[in-house]
């Protein structure tokens, strides 16, 4: 199984509703900006370690690295009125500006008085991206991650969304979205390399640790809320997310991996072409490709990541 050269900590934070899981790496430095990294979609903090591993061997040695689990995913629980912790028992919707506030909190807590770097995978890379567009002043340098954002809607789709957002929250109620089971942790690692072919076995071993874990009935399930497959009621406003950008006044480094994984998502509705066309509006961005590498490039090259990183925040 993978060993990790630089383990994490492990520690829970009030941040509005929820109870936050945090995954921390060293210590807060004075001088030295802390940095934050938020996962992806069906994700948890613990799959940064590798590239946490190797940045070691780069300028970012030591560096103070602290990444949450979303609400909804991981060991971060909703906390109800009477205090107590529950996982999506009072949720079934998830909203980008409920992640966006998490992380201002966040933020409040990593570094009140300096800037942070701060880094986003996929959905993550989506909300540092929405986020630096209204607390500019809070990062000292953003990276995104394969973060490319959402097609472009029309209002003539909003009468069909909506009914697809409330049909989907009754299949939700019902029980007919709840995350698969399985009877051995083994079946969790191989179900993480059927999704990414290029993610080792002993990768995965160890991912599968962090990304489930035993239920009432002795089976392993995914630790992320079922709730998180509902369609957004919102509409993607693309005059919304330009604006954004053009307020995203720090440096940007966008970090995309060589396999295309917009072309099997979104079938030529949204490409990468299109994605490089709304980072024009970025005033200071900077695009680099990581080859041999699917959208979870940092499980697969974490070592051409690491040197990027260490080559823009150093």
């Amino acid at each position: 199984m993978y060993s990790p050269i630089r383990p994490s900590t492990s520690r829970f934070l009030r941040i509005r509703t929820h109870q936050y899981h945090l995954r921390e790496w060293g210590q807060a430095q004075p001088g030295v900006p802390s940095l934050v990294m938020v996962h992806g979609w069906m994700d948890v903090a613990a799959s940064f370690q590798f590239v946490v591993d190797a940045l070691e061997a780069t300028a970012l040695a030591g560096r103070h690295i602290i990444s949450p689990d979303w609400r909804g995913y991981g060991l971060t629980h909703h906390v109800n009125n009477a205090n107590k912790s529950c996982m999506g028992e009072d949720t079934d919707n998830y909203w980008l500006p409920d992640y966006m506030a998490d992380l201002d909190f966040l933020v409040d807590h990593v570094s009140q008085d300096a800037p942070i770097d701060l880094l986003g995978h996929s959905l993550g890379g989506n909300v540092v991206m929405s986020y630096a567009g209204v607390r500019a002043e809070r990062i000292r340098r953003l990276v995104n991650l394969e973060g490319f954002g959402m097609p472009e809607t029309k209002p003539a789709q909003a009468p069909t969304r909506y009914a697809q957002w409330l049909d989907q929250l009754k299949q939700f109620h019902k029980g007919e979205m709840a995350m698969r089971a399985y009877p051995a942790i083994s079946g969790v690692a191989s179900r993480l390399m059927k999704t990414n072919p290029r993610l080792s076995q002993a990768k995965a071993d160890w991912l599968a640790q962090n990304w489930s874990a035993k239920n009432a009935a002795g089976e392993y399930q995914i630790l992320g809320d079922p709730a998180h497959k509902i369609v957004n009621a919102n509409l993607s406003r693309v005059e919304e997310t330009l604006a954004l950008y053009q307020r995203i006044s720090m440096p940007l480094l966008a970090i995309e991996a060589s396999d295309d994984s917009m072309t099997g998502w979104y079938k030529g509705r949204y490409t990468l072409a299109d994605y490089h066309e709304r980072l024009k509006q970025v005033p200071n961005a900077r695009i680099e490709r990581i080859e041999d590498a699917g959208h979870m490039l940092h499980h697969d090259q974490p070592e051409q990541l690491a040197a990027l990183l260490a080559g823009f925040l150093a």
